[in-house]
């Protein structure tokens, strides 16, 4: 298999969404670039992201389509809000309102612990104050996290303002989340993954850029580094 077959095969589920979509408000193709996700979504998943869903309140289609609000446990596609050229993936964990801290890893929203079965701890991960207690303890914030915490914090909580939402990645202890960078503005929510449309086990630098290391690779192994088993599986959020 020569190199222009290998990086054609590897992309047709890409360039088929892209010929339908891309000039569309319906869908959008995005590749998972890290394992902030793991456990549910994987790096160098490619899904198909719903830009239906949330559409404005206000909106005239809002009231004719079957749309929806954010709701807890969703997973969103949303504009980074520390650089909005980028597009990230997270869980929604608090709604405008809810009440969050986190002890010893665990969630606990308008003081009760939730159940999150599709969480993921690494093993012998050491202990962080910050990442696993949150709003306590201390790390090196952006300025819009310090806001946060200087604003919304309250008795030990971090209270969700309006128009905003918390997210954090399943995979726990390896993700840069709203503990890290800020709250999530709802109008920079795009979309929701609905289905894995093709998944290749390839390193984060490869699938940020398609580079010439990336097309080797393809070359040599796109049958055996594809992940068969995850194509068009539904992305559930339980």
């Amino acid at each position: 298999m020569n190199m222009r077959i290998a990086r054609d095969a590897a992309d047709w589920a890409a360039q088929i969404i892209i010929l339908i979509f891309a000039t569309s408000s319906v869908a959008m193709p995005y590749v998972i670039p890290s394992a902030s996700m793991e456990g549910t979504l994987m790096t160098g998943d490619h899904v198909l992201v719903d830009k239906l869903t949330y559409a404005p309140h206000e909106s005239v289609a809002a009231k004719l389509l079957p749309y929806s609000e954010v709701q807890r446990g969703d997973i969103v596609v949303f504009r980074y809000p520390l650089d909005i050229r980028k597009d990230f993936v997270k869980r929604v964990i608090g709604i405008p309102g809810d009440r969050i801290r986190l002890r010893e890893g665990a969630v606990i929203r308008n003081g009760v612990r939730i159940d999150e079965p599709y969480v993921r701890h690494i093993e012998g991960a050491l202990p962080d104050l910050y990442r696993d207690n949150f709003p306590s303890g201390n790390a090196p914030l952006p300025e819009r996290a310090v806001d946060m915490l200087r604003d919304d914090v309250q008795g030990g909580e971090l209270v969700v303002p309006p128009g905003n939402y918390f997210v954090m990645g399943d995979n726990r202890d390896d993700s840069a989340d709203s503990r890290y960078w800020g709250l999530v503005p709802r109008e920079n929510i795009t979309g929701k993954p609905i289905v894995v449309i093709w998944s290749y086990d390839a390193p984060t630098e490869d699938l940020l850029d398609f580079s010439a290391h990336h097309m080797v690779d393809l070359a040599e192994h796109f049958f055996t580094k594809t992940r068969w088993e995850r194509t068009f599986r539904l992305v559930r959020a339980d």
